[in-house]
């Protein structure tokens, strides 16, 4: 069986939460299917090379491609909690206090905000 990518609607809701990871600045933007699941990530980080900037967005891309094509939020958690690379360290996020880098945080928000134990549930 082939997997089916589900495309978003060209308007749709999103939630954009600011992070702070070891004085790093960023923005997580999660774009919504219409039954409120996340479709699609982007992380914009403030003040940071190209180099930084640029794995983010593959990621991102990568990332949001999987998620089209059915890849469950809990499964893509898995994946990607604690990898460790810079940043890291402490955030500004009560409900995630230490973070291993960029990546970790990303997948502990959306295990909080979107996995099957979240509290938008």
């Amino acid at each position: 069986m082939l997997a089916t990518r589900q495309a978003l609607t060209p308007t749709r809701d999103s939630i954009t939460h600011k992070f702070t990871i070891d004085r790093h600045e960023g923005y997580l933007t999660i774009g919504l299917y219409t039954d409120g699941t996340p479709g699609e990530i982007f992380i914009k980080i403030a003040k940071e090379g190209s180099a930084i900037s640029g794995m983010c967005q593959a990621f991102c891309r990568a990332f949001s491609i999987a998620l089209q094509y059915g890849l469950p939020v809990d499964e893509a958690v898995k994946r990607f909690k604690g990898m460790r690379f810079e940043p890291h360290g402490s955030t500004n996020n009560p409900d995630i206090p230490m973070t291993d880098s960029i990546i970790d945080y990303v997948a502990r928000y959306l295990e909080l905000e979107f996995g099957s134990n979240a509290r938008r549930n």
